[in-house]
């Protein structure tokens, strides 16, 4: 029996609130370590951080990183948390730096300058195991592992992964198209190529499988941007064209129920096929970010209308959560609050 899905669009008023912060840099990578602490960092060698919801922010510019865009972030608590550069590792720009004292202070603690790599996410297991993506060399898609908080890293032999295919590659546009759950599950996206695929291993990149999606981009500015797993098995991908982000022919959100083994499309938003480059699952709802907003899906019951609601219009590139409070950020400092019930 083939299920039918009713949706309906609520026009909302924009319900997140924009939090003042002294910067100005365009904001991609953001991790939420609870209610009070919440990181983010991105261009210039920016990061900021708050340990009290917002009331006030540290600032800071990470010495001898000016140049450098920090795509992605992840913290453990207010004093802890290790960053990423984006960037042609030939160019200097494939860095990690950590730091355990609040930021006062930054070691760097890895570099790359392998032509080819571009370093697009990082993500962490626990407080010592971690992993960050790159995209392809020689035909493979390029990760590394630490086993000691982001102190050390060591490449995962490539032989590991399947092929990447042609013009195949990641997005480091929100530090969500790699996500990893429970001790060893991790997952990352792609786009550009002829089919958008998701590769999983169970084992903390021993052993990989990868699969295909309905989404087949039309161009490189396509494809999957993010992914989020609210168990082993139950997760969402979310992606689109950004170059065309009000509306394109991509489906910009899919549901797995197993793994990531397959994909099916979810009822869509409206216009159809909007761009998002950041999705979170949380409390039975889907929350989505991009260029054209905040949206909210309560994910209810079968048999009950889907509803899709714009929480905000503003220009965004990534979002996560806690409890009830969603945070989101994006270019010229941009930081928004939602708390939903």
């Amino acid at each position: 029996m083939k299920m039918l899905w009713f949706v309906i669009l609520l026009t909302a008023t924009a319900a997140a609130q924009r939090v003042s912060v002294p910067a100005t840099a365009s904001l991609r990578g953001l991790s939420v370590v609870n209610n009070q602490v919440v990181w983010a960092s991105g261009t210039e060698g920016t990061v900021i951080r708050t340990r009290d919801s917002g009331k006030s922010w540290s600032v800071m510019t990470v010495p001898g990183a000016e140049k450098l865009d920090f795509r992605g972030i992840h913290a453990f608590d207010a004093d802890t948390a290790v960053i990423i550069s984006s960037g042609p590792a030939e160019k200097g720009q494939a860095r990690i730096y950590r730091t355990t004292d609040a930021g006062r202070n930054w070691k760097q603690v890895f570099e790359q300058k392998t032509p080819g790599i571009f370093l697009d996410a990082i993500a962490f297991w626990d407080r010592k195991g971690g992993v960050v993506l790159s995209d392809p060399v020689d035909g493979h898609f390029v990760l590394f592992i630490t086993s000691d908080g982001g102190e050390t890293w060591k490449q995962l032999p490539p032989s590991a992964l399947p092929p990447a295919l042609p013009i195949e590659g990641a997005f480091a546009a929100s530090n969500s198209c790699l996500t990893v759950h429970g001790r060893s599950d991790v997952w990352f996206a792609t786009g550009g190529a002829s089919v958008a695929r998701v590769f999983h291993s169970g084992d903390r990149g021993k052993i990989w499988t990868v699969a295909e999606t309905p989404i087949h981009p039309k161009n490189s500015s396509s494809g999957i941007f993010s992914l989020a797993f609210a168990n082993a098995k139950d997760g969402i991908a979310g992606g689109g064209d950004y170059q065309s982000p009000e509306r394109s022919e991509v489906p910009n959100v899919l549901r797995t129920r197993d793994g990531g083994r397959t994909w099916q499309a979810f009822s869509p938003t409206h216009p159809p096929g909007i761009y998002f480059s950041s999705v979170a699952l949380q409390h039975h709802r889907i929350m989505a970010a991009g260029i054209k907003g905040i949206w909210i899906h309560p994910e209810r019951p079968r048999g009950r209308a889907d509803i899709w609601r714009q929480a905000s219009t503003e220009n965004l590139n990534t979002l996560g959560v806690a409890n009830h409070e969603i945070w989101a950020v994006g270019p010229k400092g941009v930081v928004l609050k939602l708390s939903e019930p």
